[in-house]
């Protein structure tokens, strides 16, 4: 069990306590987080076998967190959900969840719903299928990094491809800042960092110029950005 490695994304730091010892105990590698921002984060690493998310979390909620997730990672998630609420299960499938558990649950219950979601996801392929993108005459394809605006193509570098891309991807959901600069700039974000609202306004000045609507690409202040 020491080479699987699992995310516990739980605010209540007891119980994220008592499910890191738990798994600890049997041999698995723990990480912990309690907030569903940098839960996001680390999830997004794609460096877990297992991700146990509670469905109400600060920051980012457990549903919001599996939606932009699921865009770009197959890693499996147990939701934990309160007693009873079915709907929350139903939603929780519904964004991509492999399982579910109910507080209070029992421990060896978890410990076996553990065990068989690694026995089945075990050398499986986590990356996102998706090679090509559309919305509303404006294509961007990953596999040749091409961009067009109907037949017209549009010239951007690495980074603004990327960037252009996880928005593109999420259209909807406001993405933070923390999270395009670990996905789109490889570094975590710093006090003073303005590169990527200079990456932003660039992509979106050369929308404008391909006569497609770079005023579509929001930004949500103090929280991040978004394709609407």
């Amino acid at each position: 069990m020491s080479d699987f490695n699992i995310l516990v994304i739980e605010d209540d730091k007891i119980l994220n306590q008592q499910l890191t010892e738990l798994l600890t105990v049997k041999g698995y590698q723990v990480e912990q987080c309690f907030d569903g921002e940098t839960g996001l984060l680390r999830a997004s690493s794609q460096q877990h076998h297992l991700i146990l998310l509670d469905v109400m979390l600060p920051e980012r909620d457990g549903f919001s967190l599996l939606k932009v997730l699921r865009k770009s990672c197959q890693t499996p998630v147990i939701m934990v959900t309160a007693k009873g609420a079915e709907q929350e299960r139903i939603q929780g499938f519904n964004q991509g969840a492999d399982d579910y558990v109910a507080k209070p649950f029992s421990s060896a219950e978890l410990l076996l719903r553990i065990e068989a979601i690694l026995r089945r996801s075990h050398h499986t392929v986590t990356e996102s299928s998706k090679q090509e993108l559309t919305v509303d005459g404006l294509t961007i394809n990953i596999k040749n990094q091409h961009v067009f605006v109907e037949d017209k193509v549009l010239e951007f570098t690495p980074i603004q491809f990327k960037l252009l891309w996880e928005l593109l991807l999420n259209r909807g959901e406001v993405l933070s800042k923390a999270y395009l600069y670990q996905k789109v700039l490889n570094k975590n974000i710093g006090a003073y960092d303005r590169s990527l609202d200079m990456h932003l306004s660039r992509v979106r000045r050369k929308l404008n110029e391909g006569n497609w609507q770079g005023e579509r690409l929001q930004t949500s202040h103090g929280k991040g950005y978004c394709l609407v």
